[in-house]
């Protein structure tokens, strides 16, 4: 069939579906079309998906391209991009764009996708607000973050926290301003968005929520957001994140049925025939989908049409949302949210940073969350998608393998050879478990060489294990690529591999190491960049200078952040023991500047709560009182209780030695926080046995446990040895914090790090009396280079500016 036969097929659109859809009749009909298409944007089809990563640094705008331009010539496709259609003339068949170009059809295909909800706000038409939606948003923002500082994004769903993640990222003071109570609410409960907004604000985001904005204020560009509640927030670029809504103007205006969005059948055919909609502009069965799964089934179903192949309709989908928020895994599919009707199941590890939630009705699966972990993800969405019954299985499935079974002992190989050949693996690019073993089975030898056939793996990269797994199940041999578990993301490379590089190499910097070590990430993650600082921190004591930008928001300001954006100082009183002096001095402190609450915390410290971002250097000043770093991951507090001074149990002075080793560990970084305690007799009432480190009094000397942790996850501490003299508790808790400075991976709390390499083998470390001397020196010399946050602010002009020129932002 030469050209002059071809039937003319014309798409308006270039978008992540259509082009989808032309990939699929270009395979089952290649002879069949002369293809047009039209595209509004500047650009050949990328992938809308990744916008948040090129806003975040983590790729650029070449990387997101799905199909370049030599993709269209090689598939002799006309493409007309940066001419948006305007016309289309039903009874003659043909489309007419902006520019003038008239191209007949036989068949139409509409893509036109979607539109970014504005809000009809007074002030709406200011200059520096904008929506998130493109590649245009994109550079908007980029450009707005070079001359201004102050960004608000209204919309707490998740286009509105990558928009927010991104601008973190371009060096904005963020707020989200979000309507409902919890964010995500349409992907994830209560408790799963809870703990995403706390992960969220340790990164540094800040969160407004039940807030209505009633208006935008400033002159010709925007100044700020007031509130339906009286109050406002000051923002120079104000982004509306709220939603989406199909593009159906054309549609609607050639006379094409439209509802929410362009009407459409089982194999995506409108009310007019030879005119078909496929993507977010299309509404099938009441429902438009803004999900990349079921638009590329729909694209699948209408290129089968488009073919002559008798093929099922599309009947729907059952969605299912598999996402990294600003790093952070989530999943949700089906009907989450409880009703009288159904029963749920939920677990939730907040050491950890996992929950896990299933949903079933009539003894069948019918939703699932999953937050941090989302490993099991395809199998609950296979059994959701299935109907099949679970009786009896409810447990297993929440656990993620039978009761009474260890955990592993459903291994990623069979739950991937269990999937059916029609779950999604790649999200992003939508590709199914089918395809990527079809690709094996065809040749394909390597998670690149499936990446180059199918495009899984090939935009954020979640499912590169998946990928590999299948790989592994269904080739001939090992995979030519073995996929490394890193310590994030952005390198292949686990802890130890990174920090003997640093050593071996002397790299000195963040940004040295991520460029020397090939980060796929040229800026690293908010995972890496905290581990890299503390990493290069401990190995460098001496000449590292802290990266103040890789550390978390509460660090940074030296004080936790509050849900309503306040902030909390606790002051560090050694032991638990306070004066009279000081008790007046933080009550005065308190009244003048009005602190909401002062609370005394579990650590024997008192805690002002509700301090304002501006006032933080002021308080401290007037405290005149040490940090006690209650918002790092350093030494908390050492609790004590008052021993032989007073009880008349007490075998010690448990007092003296808590202060004792809280004078000498005070502002010692760690790779998590690290909570101590002093009892003064077996009796404990100071709870050692369930801290990081914890020193027990017995007669004529002192036990010293490690490993415990008195969290959501209880850990009873493990004894580490018996000493006879204060001095030697000071050497051995010395040797111990330093090994575990040394060999823990960041973020690891003790009680993770000693279950993982065992007590055993930290007993054999410590054991030989040089190696404990030549590690509590080590400390000693990391000690002798800190100095006290609060102290350091208030007596420097320029760090204190940071925080005077936030005065009056409401956050």
């Amino acid at each position: 069939m030469n050209m002059r036969e071809k039937k003319k097929l014309v798409m308006v659109g270039n978008g992540m579906a259509g082009v989808r859809t032309i990939e699929h009749v270009l395979k089952l009909a290649p002879d069949t079309y002369e293809i047009t298409i039209f595209g509004a944007e500047p650009y050949p089809n990328y992938n809308r998906i990744m916008l948040s990563s090129v806003l975040a640094g983590g790729a650029d705008m070449q990387e997101i391209v799905i199909n370049d331009w030599d993709w269209y010539t090689e598939n002799h496709i006309h493409l007309h991009t940066g001419d948006a259609v305007t016309v289309i003339d039903t009874t003659n068949r043909y489309v007419m764009s902006e520019s003038g170009v008239r191209a007949p059809y036989d068949a139409l295909i509409l893509a036109t996708g979607s539109n970014p909800f504005m809000l009809p706000l007074p002030g709406a038409n200011k200059e520096g607000v904008i929506g998130f939606r493109d590649i245009h948003d994109c550079n908007l923002m980029m450009e707005a973050s070079k001359k201004y500082s102050k960004a608000a994004v209204i919309g707490g769903g998740l286009l509105g926290l990558e928009a927010a993640r991104g601008l973190l990222h371009l060096g904005m003071d963020v707020s989200v301003i979000h309507i409902n109570s919890y964010l995500m609410e349409r992907q994830l409960d209560e408790p799963a968005a809870k703990l995403l907004q706390k992960e969220l604000e340790a990164q540094g985001m800040k969160f407004l929520m039940q807030k209505q904005t009633s208006g935008i204020v400033g002159g010709r560009r925007a100044e700020g957001l007031q509130f339906a509640d009286g109050t406002e927030l000051s923002a120079d670029l104000i982004v509306m994140a709220v939603g989406i809504k199909p593009n159906i103007e054309l549609a609607k205006s050639s006379g094409i049925e439209v509802g929410r969005g362009i009407i459409v059948n089982d194999y995506l055919e409108t009310s007019i025939p030879e005119i078909y909609a496929v993507g977010e502009c299309a509404e099938h069965r009441g429902i438009a989908y803004g999900l990349v799964a079921p638009l590329y089934e729909q694209g699948n179903v209408l290129a089968k049409r488009l073919a002559g192949l008798d093929a099922p309709g599309y009947e729907g989908s059952v969605t299912s949302t598999k996402l990294k928020v600003s790093g952070v895994d989530v999943f949700s599919a089906g009907y989450f949210n409880e009703s009288p009707q159904t029963r749920s199941l939920r677990i939730q590890d907040d050491i950890e940073g996992t929950y896990k939630k299933i949903v079933l009705q009539d003894d069948r699966l019918v939703g699932a969350v999953l937050f941090g972990d989302i490993s099991d993800g395809a199998e609950l969405f296979s059994k959701i998608k299935s109907g099949e019954c679970v009786a009896g299985k409810e447990k297993e499935l929440l656990l993620g393998y039978p009761a009474g079974q260890p955990a592993g002992g459903n291994s990623q190989s069979a739950r991937l050879e269990a999937m059916a050949n029609d779950e999604i693996i790649c999200g992003c690019n939508g590709v199914t478990k089918g395809t990527i073993v079809d690709a094996v089975r065809n040749g394909c030898s390597s998670v690149g060489e499936i990446k180059s056939c199918t495009k899984a793996s090939g935009s954020c990269g979640g499912c590169k294990p998946l990928v590999a797994g299948l790989l592994e199940l269904y080739g001939d041999g090992p995979s030519g690529e073995p996929v490394k578990e890193g310590i994030c993301g952005c390198t292949t490379l686990s802890r130890d591999e990174i920090v003997e590089s640093i050593k071996t190499m002397g790299l000195k910097s963040v940004k040295e190491v991520i460029h020397v070590l090939d980060w796929n990430q040229p800026e690293g993650c908010s995972k890496c960049r905290p581990s890299l600082n503390y990493y290069l921190g401990m190995i460098w004591p001496t000449e590292y200078r802290d990266e103040k930008e890789s550390r978390f928001a509460n660090e940074r300001y030296h004080a936790n952040i509050q849900k309503d954006g306040t902030f909390s100082v606790v002051p560090r009183i050694y032991g638990g023991v306070t004066s009279p002096a000081d008790l007046k001095r933080i009550a005065e402190v308190a009244e003048k500047y009005e602190v909401p609450m002062v609370k005394f915390t579990g650590g024997q410290r008192i805690d002002l709560l509700g301090v304002k971002k501006d006032d933080l250097p002021k308080v401290w000043e007037e405290l005149d009182m040490p940090s006690g770093h209650a918002y790092g991951k350093t030494l908390r507090t050492v609790k004590t209780c008052v021993g032989s001074t007073f009880c008349r149990f007490g075998t010690q002075d448990s007092i003296s030695m808590g202060i004792r080793l809280e004078k000498a560990f005070e502002r010692l970084n760690t790779p998590g926080k690290v909570k101590l305690a002093v009892s003064g007799c077996p009796r404990n009432c100071a709870e050692a046995t369930i801290k990081d480190l914890g020193v027990v009094a017995i007669d004529g000397g002192w036990e010293i446990y490690v490993g415990g942790n008195g969290g959501v996850k209880v850990r009873a501490a493990d004894l580490l040895c018996t000493v006879k003299s204060e001095d030697e508790v000071m050497e051995w808790t010395a040797a111990y914090l330093q090994y575990y400075r040394e060999q823990a991976s960041w973020n690891e709390r003790t009680a993770q790090w000693l279950e993982r390499v065992g007590l055993d083998t930290i007993k054999a470390a410590l054991s030989d009396a040089e190696e404990r001397q030549a590690l509590a020196e080590r400390i000693k010399e990391t000690l002798s280079h800190t100095t006290d946050p609060w102290k350091e602010i208030i007596e420097n002009k320029e760090l204190r500016k940071n925080f005077e020129s936030l005065q009056g932002v409401q956050v």
